[in-house]
């Protein structure tokens, strides 16, 4: 006679309580969802990093600011630096040609830097939001399956005039299932929010520094 039940993975899943599946399913799909965003995102950083890198190479080698602005207006995949520099630029352009006087042509140059580095920060920060989401909320998904797991496996026993450890364990068991898949949702989603926050602060450094060396060479050029 076999007294051990099958405390298999999926044995518990397929009958655990329709709650705690609902649950399991919600938190599954929290991760899946979370992981997509996490390799976007990550792409996404590298390219605006390789992009800013590029860009720096060519603006401080010198060369016209005329020509750079052309090629940075016609470029398809242009990256945030890029955009910048072209906002800045293109304002900078059309109130010299308007004669404006230098002060408010610096001025409104910079507010167009800053407009376009707001733009590109949002676009950079998209998403993080939900990965942090994630990470707060899955734990007590996990949790409030577990209770009730818990809560229907003690539930069970009512009826039951000797409890044992062999008829107590499966409910236990399938309980922490959801537990332990909450936080499978979750650390990956906090590790990658922390990072990729990381990530974004340090381009918006570069960004700010390159909008204040940019206007000190419009103010010298002024």
């Amino acid at each position: 006679m076999n007294l051990h039940p099958d405390l298999s993975f999926v044995t518990l899943i397929l009958q655990a309580s329709v709650v705690v599946q609902a649950v399991l399913a919600l938190l599954v799909g929290l991760s899946l969802w979370s992981w997509w965003r996490i390799f976007l995102k990550q792409f996404q950083l590298k390219r605006a990093t390789r992009n800013t890198d590029a860009f720096e190479d060519d603006f401080w080698k010198g060369g016209d600011l005329v020509d750079l602005y052309q090629r940075a207006s016609q470029s398809r995949s242009g990256g945030s630096l890029e955009h910048i520099f072209s906002a800045g630029f293109r304002e900078y352009s059309k109130h010299r040609k308007q004669g404006s006087d230098a002060a408010v042509t610096l001025d409104s140059a910079r507010r167009a830097m800053r407009a376009a580095y707001q733009r590109e920060i949002d676009m950079l920060e998209g998403h993080l939001s939900g990965l942090a989401t994630i990470g707060s909320v899955s734990p007590y998904i996990g949790l409030f399956g577990t209770v009730w797991g818990i809560m229907n496996a003690f539930r069970g026993l009512a009826n039951v005039s000797q409890a044992t450890l062999a008829q107590v364990a499966p409910g236990i068991a399938e309980a922490l299932i959801a537990t332990a898949i909450g936080l499978f949702a979750a650390i990956p989603a906090v590790v990658a929010y922390n990072r990729y926050t990381h990530d974004v602060d340090r381009l918006a450094v570069r960004y700010e520094t390159f909008i204040e060396e940019f206007s000190n060479i419009l103010q010298r050029q002024a």
